[in-house]
């Protein structure tokens, strides 16, 4: 995921706010590691929106990319390196 620069970076701004920054945010984020993915690691596992004209429920699912995988995987084996 590349998060397309806002006028604020909202998103990347709230995230950071409450203790969760992206990952490898380079202006919002924590110094960078080596996760095993390109860009930010954002993922919408979910999303339920109502259909403009119909009103219409939606429901869409998005599987999470083997990348995003692969720095999940990463971030639990670097946090329990840290518990030892």
């Amino acid at each position: 995921c590349n998060l397309e620069t806002g006028r604020t970076h909202q998103i990347r701004v709230h995230f950071a706010h409450i203790g969760h920054p992206v990952v490898n945010d380079p202006f919002y984020g924590y110094r960078r590691m080596d996760f095993p993915i390109e860009g930010q690691a954002l993922h919408s596992k979910s999303l339920d929106v109502k259909h403009p004209i119909t009103g219409e429920e939606m429901h869409f699912e998005a599987p999470i990319p083997a990348d995003f995988k692969a720095c999940l995987e990463f971030a639990k084996t670097y946090r329990e390196d840290k518990r030892k």
